[in-house]
């Protein structure tokens, strides 16, 4: 099995597939990398190494009990990124996944980085503030913890069906599942606080590189006037592509679109 040893010893399991430019992809809450299947297997198979790795505490990787918070995790990325010896790579980020993206390329400079993309990304920010006076208050956040402390199961899969928008298969439910389940439950509860909390409007503001960002104007789960709109805004070279009525989880609702837009991109 594929690991990279992060800086706290933490073991990260990450898929390396395919040959030539680079391509990092990072996975949304509370999934893993499998959730890439459809657009990481598009990319390899139109001429990119595709990298998509399990974030700490879930999937497949080790599960300590600290260290859900954005800084640890956009370190994470960095050390995917070193020790892999990537350059020149465009990274790409859904839903949580955009937070990280956003916090390295603040954090760590953008090492590495020559484009970036944010897919129904929580960037630039989702709770309520003087940034986004329009944004999420904390009792929804709240009652998501709650939810999970009291039934785990039966919340993930209630969550997965407003996630997908009802436009998915029972089969894709049923894997949606399965990849929550393998999560760490303090990771899944603290990671509510990360990307629930976290403003990212100083990351965003702070990519320079050119940027793509993908939304569905249908999602519930991260509103676009709250994210994808905000953060095409505040990138510096950002293009935004709005999927008209679609939903949050766009990896599975629409993923042969998502991958036909990125490989454009990474043409670009």
């Amino acid at each position: 099995m594929p690991l990279v040893t992060t800086k706290d010893g933490t073991q990260l399991y990450v898929k390396d597939w395919g040959e030539g430019r680079p391509v990092v992809l990072i996975h949304g809450w509370p999934l893993n990398s499998d959730s890439w299947e459809t657009v990481a297997l598009r990319l390899a198979e139109s001429g990119h190494r595709v990298i998509a790795y399990d974030r700490r505490g879930f999937g497949r990787s080790g599960q300590p009990y600290g260290g859900y918070d954005y800084d640890t995790l956009a370190d994470d990325l960095g050390t995917v990124i070193s020790e892999l010896g990537l350059t020149d790579a465009a990274i790409a980020g859904f839903s949580m996944g955009g937070g990280e993206v956003a916090r390295y390329m603040s954090r760590h400079d953008g090492r590495g980085v020559k484009q970036a993309a944010l897919i129904a990304s929580v960037a630039p920010g989702m709770l309520k503030s003087g940034h986004n006076p329009d944004g999420v208050t904390e009792d929804v956040f709240a009652g998501m913890r709650a939810g999970l402390r009291k039934d785990r199961p039966a919340f993930l899969q209630d969550f997965a069906r407003t996630f997908y928008g009802n436009k998915v298969s029972d089969g894709v439910l049923q894997w949606t599942l399965m990849m929550a389940m393998q999560a760490s439950p303090k990771a899944t509860l603290d990671c509510v606080d990360a990307f629930g909390t976290t403003d990212f409007t100083e990351d965003v503001k702070g990519i320079d590189v050119p940027t793509l960002v993908i939304h569905g104007t249908g999602d519930e789960i991260v509103p676009i006037a709250l994210s994808g709109r905000r953060a095409a805004k505040l990138a510096k070279q950002a293009e935004l592509k709005e999927y008209e009525g679609r939903p949050h989880g766009l990896l599975a609702t629409d993923g042969d679109r998502v991958a036909d837009d990125l490989i454009a991109f990474l043409k670009g």
